[in-house]
């Protein structure tokens, strides 16, 4: 046996006897159980927790957006259904919520909702902050339109937090690459910044590819990048960096690199600090040009 199964189906079936049920695997839900040393990932949980429904409940919310590829979920947080249940076991969240048919789908064989319902769970579900961080990696994964989701959202226009999701679905990127940058990107438009673009391309003189930045505004080159612990761990990375800055310099771009060590108070300083550089050179620019 691999991965969860239902363990009276496997005695039923003749595939397993009580005795070895009980003794080389292990229950992680009331009559499911998996082999031992099974790594318990968001997905893996998901699926244990839709046997323990007996296949009737839709997995939902962060665990449907892992089965879809998504990536930053927590593998430690309890699986989530659509499933009419008030006492689920312990690692199991169930809620009950209306669901059409098109909102829902398999994916290998389990039940889950589609990227676009998943995306309004997500919405309505967790503060905004936390739910765009979970729908941008939905996004990045799955490739699902927005549109499809504030199109359900009028579907469900009664909902208690429908308003908070409509909020949460009009910041979402998918080009945030990790939940810090989702981070920093919300940091930058709460502070009163026009809504950056993400995952900027830029070329040298010769046409060739100098970097892709995080975030910024192409139309006066300012650009904001968030460097994970590899930028500092990693020397080669490290190195590339460097060399990476000093052409992006070259060709007028001003970059605030940010590291999970600053504090927003300082990334707003620095931020207000390139603004008003930029500022100040497009004025010199302006002046040199009316001469």
């Amino acid at each position: 046996m691999t991965g969860p199964f239902i363990g009276s189906e496997a005695i039923v079936s003749g595939a397993l006897t009580p005795y070895r049920l009980r003794s080389r695997y292990v229950a992680v839900h009331p009559d499911v159980y998996v082999p031992p040393g099974t790594d318990l990932t968001a997905t893996t949980r998901a699926h244990a927790a839709w046997l323990w429904s007996r296949r009737r409940g839709v997995i939902a919310g962060h665990s449907a957006a892992a089965l879809h590829g998504a990536k930053w979920v927590d593998h430690r947080a309890p699986a989530q259904l659509l499933y009419d249940h008030r006492r689920p076991p312990s690692g199991i969240l169930t809620w009950s919520s209306a669901v059409a048919s098109d909102e829902i789908q398999l994916i290998g064989g389990l039940q889950a909702t589609t990227p676009a319902r998943t995306a309004l769970d997500l919405a309505c579900r967790n503060p905004v902050g936390t739910a765009v961080a979970a729908i941008d990696a939905l996004a990045s994964a799955t490739r699902f339109r927005v549109a499809d989701a504030e199109l359900l959202a009028e579907r469900y226009n009664g909902h208690r937090n429908i308003r908070r999701a409509r909020s949460a679905l009009k910041l979402v990127d998918a080009g945030a690459e990790s939940p810090r940058e989702t981070w920093l990107r919300l940091l930058l438009i709460d502070a009163g910044y026009p809504r950056p673009q993400t995952q900027i391309a830029v070329y040298g003189q010769y046409g060739e590819l100098v970097g892709v930045l995080d975030m910024g505004w192409a139309d006066i080159k300012v650009a904001v990048e968030y460097e994970g612990d590899h930028h500092r761990t990693d020397r080669r990375q490290f190195n590339k960096d460097i060399a990476r800055f000093e052409a992006l310099t070259d060709l007028g771009w001003i970059v605030v690199r940010v590291t999970v060590e600053d504090v927003p108070g300082g990334i707003l300083r620095r931020m207000a600090a390139a603004w008003a550089r930029r500022a100040c050179s497009q004025r010199e620019n302006s002046a040199k040009i009316s001469r």
